[in-house]
């Protein structure tokens, strides 16, 4: 359709013409979307680097060591190796062939069996005086002393059990708490002076003590259950080792400002792999 535009209303009805080809086409724009909502997609693959534990690379990416361990084929104690793949996904299921119903045997017949009736045995009384029968000796609990438990068992049992006693690590200013809608690091900060010592917030082992893991500089992991973990982050100075057990309240490094501008904590508690609010299981103060 031409529409021949010449006069002072030429502006009118070229106006006109654009808003009737563009009801025509009947195309929109998709609205775009907040990016800073959206989910964080995690790979399907890692690549082992040096320095890294079964239990890190679990903490990365906010999966439990049991589902990598269980994804990946590993055992206790979960040792991997530099340039090693780990699956960060479930594999695939295969769908299995039904296999074909056998036939089931007849059943074989079953042979009759014909009871003839025995006649009963004579009884004699018995000569002589009846036999004494000797009680046996009641048994005794032994008195020997329970062994003492060491100290790897007492953590064990520690590790085993469901509850905790959680307490701070640190007693500085709240500087943030945690936040579910954050797409990083999911925790809390709290404030300190440089070199001020890092307590545990329970009892445990740690399962990771370096500074692989991008943006939590100088870290600490700790394990304390089938359940929990909990991970100390920006340390100046890392004092427990990897494997090391330690008590609730024990130091376990100094704070400071690696991964940071300023002197700080980043505190995180896990369950099963995932980030859990701190505040709703350490005292209130």
């Amino acid at each position: 359709m031409r529409i021949w535009l010449s006069g002072p209303k030429s502006g009118y009805w070229l106006l006109l013409a654009c808003l009737l080809q563009a009801c025509s086409t009947g195309t929109a724009r998709a609205p775009v979307g907040d990016r800073s909502q959206r989910p964080v997609l995690i790979p399907d693959m890692h690549y082992v680097r040096t320095g890294e534990t079964l239990y890190s690379v679990s903490f990365q990416y906010g999966r439990s060591v049991d589902e990598l361990a269980s994804w990946n084929g590993l055992h206790k104690p979960y040792t991997i190796y530099k340039g090693q793949r780990l699956r960060l996904t479930p594999p695939p299921v295969r769908a299995s062939k039904p296999k074909p119903a056998r036939a089931k045997p007849a059943p074989k017949p079953v042979p009759r069996i014909v009871v003839t009736p025995s006649r009963p045995k004579p009884h004699y009384p018995s000569s002589g005086k009846p036999k004494r029968v000797t009680p046996a000796p009641a048994k005794t609990a032994s008195t020997r002393a329970a062994p003492k438990v060491t100290t790897t068992e007492s953590y064990s049992a520690a590790l085993n059990s469901k509850h905790i006693r959680w307490s701070w690590p640190v007693q500085g200013r709240l500087i943030s708490g945690y936040n579910a809608a954050s797409s990083g690091r999911k925790g809390i900060n709290i404030a300190g002076k440089t070199g001020a010592p890092v307590h545990t917030a329970a009892a445990g082992k740690v399962v990771y003590s370096g500074s692989g893991l991008s943006g939590y500089g100088r870290l600490i992991i700790i394990k304390h259950n089938k359940e929990f973990l909990s991970a100390y982050a920006h340390n100046r100075k890392l004092i427990a080792k990897e494997g090391q057990w330690v008590k609730q309240g024990e130091v376990i490094a100094l704070m400071g400002s690696s991964g940071t501008d300023r002197t700080q904590l980043h505190f995180e508690i896990r369950k099963q792999g995932r980030p859990v609010n701190p505040l709703r299981y350490l005292p209130k103060r």
